[in-house]
């Protein structure tokens, strides 16, 4: 399966955010989409799930039968950097209300207790109120959230920075498991998260995407590539 991006533009104003994003995203892969804070990363998020109308372009899914059809916001999981959830209810209440309306998609052969076993939440937890969860916690339902529904693209809004050290680990792990059956795009400013958890770095710059080639990775100078690469950037989110 891949997720196709052809010439994503939008503007706000006079001002240019997405100038022509094309590109082609595989399934069973990390993207980290690297950019400086107002790059247009968020903005280009917000098109995919249809938050935002794009003002040109289009995106589709290439399934791997043949078959191509125009990207859906219910194909899309999208975990925000500051969690929206119920705060009135548990962790086990959200998402036992959450399963009984996705039974369609869920894997029919696991519990509750295994879909929080697989973000490594602790049983009491799972029973108190989501308004007195951690950042990290709320996070950890949201995953479970896409988890459940199986979207088959994901979409993570600088979702790491914020977390202790333990609860970033995690999810890193948790997201390397689960990318085979998924088409993962993690957005950061954070160059080394990028490089630590990704398959394949794309640059968002100048509004238009552009992909690293991997090999650069291994290089001394890679950081100084990247930084002379973003330092000019000038768009607004």
């Amino acid at each position: 399966m891949i997720l196709q991006l052809e010439h994503i533009q939008k503007n706000y104003g006079s001002k240019t955010v997405l100038k022509d994003c094309s590109f082609s995203f595989e399934k069973g892969k990390i993207y980290g989409l690297l950019g400086r804070n107002g790059a247009g990363k968020t903005t280009l998020f917000n098109c995919l799930t249809d938050e935002v109308q794009a003002d040109g372009g289009q995106v589709c899914l290439l399934e791997e039968d043949g078959g191509v059809s125009p990207l859906t916001p219910s194909q899309v999981g999208y975990v925000f950097s500051t969690p929206v959830l119920p705060d009135f209810l548990t962790g086990y209440e959200f998402i036992r209300f959450y399963m009984d309306i996705h039974q369609e998609k869920k894997a029919p052969e696991k519990t509750i207790d295994e879909y929080f076993d697989m973000v490594k939440m602790e049983e009491q937890d799972r029973h108190k109120l989501i308004k007195g969860y951690s950042h990290g916690m709320k996070n950890k339902v949201q995953m479970l959230c896409f988890l459940i529904a199986r979207p088959p693209v994901i979409l993570l809004d600088e979702p790491l920075t914020s977390f202790d050290v333990v609860v970033a680990l995690e999810i890193k792990q948790l997201l390397r498991e689960i990318k085979q059956d998924h088409i993962l795009i993690f957005s950061t400013h954070i160059l080394q998260l990028a490089t630590d958890l990704c398959d394949e770095i794309v640059v968002l710059s100048d509004g238009c995407l552009q992909q690293l080639d991997h090999s650069l990775l291994t290089e001394k100078d890679f950081e100084e590539r990247i930084v002379e690469l973003l330092k000019d950037e000038n768009a607004h989110e």
